[in-house]
């Protein structure tokens, strides 16, 4: 069922009550922080409505691509868990689910016999391509923001995610 749109910005009515009830000089903070995990939901449903299709979640979809992207097409499972940025119960339960769509196989690593690789599959890298071609298609939920505005997006956000402690440049 399609939401309508409401008639104001909830987030911005927040702020001004933030404001006027607790603290104002922590309304803006709010608000944006309020913007982020929106804006999170939005895009989140939009890219997942393209990759349903494709069987695949976000989270799925992008250890896939991580293993399309890699030099060996294989990865070991702690390695993938860190470039994603999730705990390792998560990659194996998405590597779980992958194995089973017959997307990707794991295999013994060769030097190191406690480590097991995630490997994407001739089936893994063909959905890769076309669930690709499905969220470019819908521009990853962002296709009404002008280019100039995605690059100022990234930068502010990362400047969120870089004071956060998320990355190092």
């Amino acid at each position: 069922m399609a939401r309508r749109p409401l008639p104001f910005d909830p987030i911005d009515e927040a702020r001004v009550q933030w404001s006027e009830r607790w603290d104002p000089d922590v309304s803006d903070a709010m608000a944006a922080a309020t913007s982020i995990m929106r804006a999170q939901q939005i895009v989140l449903a939009a890219v997942d409505g393209a990759l349903r299709p494709f069987g695949l979640t976000f989270a799925r979809y992008e250890g896939l691509v991580l293993l399309l992207f890699s030099r060996r097409g294989a990865l070991p499972l702690g390695i993938m868990g860190q470039r994603l940025m999730i705990h390792p119960a998560s990659i194996t339960n998405i590597v779980d689910r992958l194995e089973d769509q017959g997307l990707v196989q794991r295999r013994p690593h060769p030097t190191d016999g406690r480590t097991t690789l995630a490997e994407i599959t001739e089936a893994g890298r063909l959905l890769a391509r076309e669930a690709t071609a499905a969220v470019n298609d819908i521009a990853f939920g962002l296709g009404h923001l002008s280019t100039p505005d995605l690059r100022d997006l990234c930068r502010i956000v990362g400047m969120l995610r870089q004071g956060n402690g998320d990355f190092v440049p």
